[in-house]
């Protein structure tokens, strides 16, 4: 069967406003999240959350702030020791657990595996440059 000759096709310009593609990370949280840092640590915080997690930084007047697909996260720099209320992780949610396992090791950067009671259930917990703990998982596609 042969193919019908082609015509002179020339596209016209989408006047549309341009949607950025979602980040591939989220936050496990029902509002944006705040986290405390010591002075002195954006540069260790940006190649942790936006080299290797992935979040957008944004420039705001409220400090370091990251941006993730669903919420915001806010760095607090406080000068001097941080003392900390409690010890809660923020939840973190990426899509390729195996993938952010090898950035980790070739960044060197400490992390616990962490099992749960179903088949492929499984989180990596850690702390960030600035001493918080963070619980990451990965997304699962349900269909």
């Amino acid at each position: 069967m042969e193919l019908a000759p082609s015509t002179n096709f020339t596209p016209t310009k989408d006047d549309r406003p341009v949607m950025p593609p979602p980040l591939p990370v989220m936050l496990v949280t029902i509002e944006d999240a705040r986290l405390a840092a010591a002075a002195g640590l954006e540069r260790d915080l940006d190649a942790f959350y936006v080299g290797l997690l992935q979040f957008e930084r944004e420039a705001k007047d409220e400090g370091i702030v990251y941006k993730a697909e669903n919420f915001r996260l806010f760095i607090e720099v406080q000068e001097g020791p941080v003392l900390r209320d409690d010890m809660r992780m923020l939840g973190v949610v990426v899509k390729s657990l195996p993938d952010l396992m090898r950035k980790f090791r070739e960044a060197e950067i400490e992390f616990s595996r962490e099992r749960g009671l179903t088949a492929g259930d499984e989180r990596l917990v850690l702390l960030d440059p600035a001493g918080n703990w963070l619980r990451i998982m990965q997304s699962k596609l349900i269909v």
